[in-house]
């Protein structure tokens, strides 16, 4: 898809928030590949630091595609959320 072409050239551009608004653009519309894009979306979300967000998407492209990447990655987002040091806040 040329969408997806021109999406990955804003990302490699460095301008993580214009690429999740065209990901959401497209999202929208109804754009073939849903759970795709919303793996995309989640992985630009993970790297803004919007944790929450990527999450959801990341649920949202597992409902729609169980085989999805988006399967990994959510078990390793909550593995993440669900890690706890207690070292680390009372040294």
């Amino acid at each position: 898809m040329e969408k997806l072409q021109n999406i990955e050239n804003i990302i490699a551009s460095g301008d993580l928030s214009r690429a999740v608004e065209a990901l959401t653009e497209m999202i929208n519309n109804g754009s073939e590949g849903l759970d795709d894009l919303y793996f995309r979306r989640g992985k630009l979300y993970w790297r803004l630091g919007r944790r929450s967000e990527a999450t959801s998407d990341y649920m949202k492209a597992v409902a729609l595609n169980s085989d999805s990447p988006a399967a990994r990655a959510l078990e390793n987002a909550r593995d993440i959320e669900a890690f706890f040091n207690p070292d680390l806040y009372n040294p």
